[in-house]
């Protein structure tokens, strides 16, 4: 990846006294020609954002495999930023500002009718913002894809800050974006539902497990096995640390398994987020320190054999505005158990066991099930195949074009 840095700064951003907010829809483009390009935001990429960096990457890549040569980067490079070697060619334009500075001075901007269209490469004709942060732009329209609004829907489960600022800013992205995406039905429902926003504003585009997350050689999950120090019966979960996981109903069940099991043992694969106290206070409780392995976050590189190692893999989730783990979890071979809450049962369909989150004996009595009986672990094993196969990022990056070819053709 390569590209210039810009430098924001007041002068470079301050509006002309003629200039007045952005319209909510930009004129009409005449069609599309082939110097046209689209600009896709790559910061959660860039920045290791766990689930939406690799939404972010993934779809960039997928949209230029479709149109090679029309698909533009742009980033706020934070101190921790990375290169993708999945992107490398693609041109890119940065900023380089704090992640919250960064996202006061797009909200400000949207506030104020400052307009950031000189940060983007040079021929964009339509913007997609990929996390919730809008950049305010007066001639382009723009895409916003909304992974889900649970800042709204357990407010608890946010770091303060992090909240405050989603309340506030998000219903103005969500009305100023010419488009929204959303990756489940049940993520459109919630928009709809909690912000008015009109059914025709919305395509749902599903995610996909990205290509590589397949069943790994024997060798490389025993190779993966050892490195982990895994032993050869474990349940795993994906995903950072934080209560929507529902972890410490998860531990309850592991203690509750491990009565009967006591080699069963449980992977959280993920890093530390937000609000861990819960976690650590349920491992303490129910006395599972010694059961429960945390290597932190894990690489794309070794995470499908992980997943392929595993006994069963689980999902409790409170909320997923998709859950992705579900789908890598069948790609590469694992019977899933799951929640039947938000996008998690819309997604798993009848490939996995489903569960009450919030019932401690149905998550039991789920894996209690999946974990003795082989016959089921081999079916569902066999549907999750099937299942995960229906999801693509070639039929998403489809979608998504047929999404900027109407808007470039009618600015709304």
């Amino acid at each position: 990846m390569c590209g210039g840095l810009v430098l924001l700064s007041a002068v470079a951003l301050a509006p002309s006294p003629a200039e007045t907010l952005p319209a909510l829809s930009p004129p009409p483009i005449s069609g599309y020609t082939p110097d046209m390009t689209i600009t896709l935001d790559v910061s959660p990429a860039v920045n290791g954002r766990a689930g939406l960096g690799r939404y972010a990457a993934t779809l960039a890549a997928a949209l230029e495999r479709e149109r090679p040569g029309a698909v533009r980067l742009f980033a706020n490079l934070t101190s921790g930023a990375r290169d993708l070697p999945e992107l490398a060619g693609l041109p890119l334009r940065s900023v380089r500002i704090g992640y919250k500075p960064w996202r006061m001075a797009v909200w400000l901007g949207q506030l104020a009718g400052v307009g950031f269209d000189r940060l983007l490469p040079a021929g964009s004709a339509l913007f997609h913002a990929t996390e919730h942060l809008l950049l305010p732009l007066r001639r382009l329209p723009t895409v916003l894809t909304v992974h889900d609004l649970i800042y709204r829907l357990f407010p608890a489960h946010h770091r303060r800050l992090n909240y405050w600022y989603l309340n506030a800013a998000m219903p103005l992205y969500v009305r100023r974006a010419s488009h929204i995406i959303t990756i489940s039905e049940s993520s459109k429902r919630d928009l709809m539902r909690l912000y008015g926003t009109p059914a025709e504003k919305i395509t749902v585009i599903y995610e996909a497990a990205a290509p590589h997350f397949k069943p790994p050689p024997a060798e490389r999950i025993e190779a993966v096995r050892v490195r982990y120090g895994l032993p050869e019966r474990t349940l795993i979960t994906v995903g950072t640390i934080e209560p929507r996981k529902n972890l410490p109903r998860l531990i309850e069940a592991l203690a509750a398994l491990r009565r009967d099991d006591p080699a069963l043992r449980l992977v959280i694969a993920g890093a530390k987020g937000w609000l861990t106290g819960g976690f650590f206070a349920a491992l303490e409780r129910f006395g599972q320190q010694e059961a429960v392995i945390l290597p932190g976050y894990v690489s794309d590189e070794d995470l499908p054999a992980l997943y392929a190692g595993a006994t069963v893999a689980v999902q409790p989730s409170l909320y997923e505005g998709f859950g992705l783990p579900v789908l890598e979890a069948m790609a590469c071979g694992v019977p899933v158990a799951c929640s039947a809450t938000s996008s998690l049962g819309e997604i798993a369909g009848d490939a996995a066991l489903t569960f009450d989150p919030e019932n401690v004996e149905e998550i039991i009595a789920a894996l209690r099930r999946l974990l003795a009986d082989a016959d089921l672990r081999e079916e569902l094993r066999r549907k999750g195949f099937a299942r995960a196969a229906e999801f693509s990022w070639e039929r998403a990056a489809r979608e998504t074009w047929a999404v900027y070819d109407r808007l470039m053709v009618t600015g709304g």
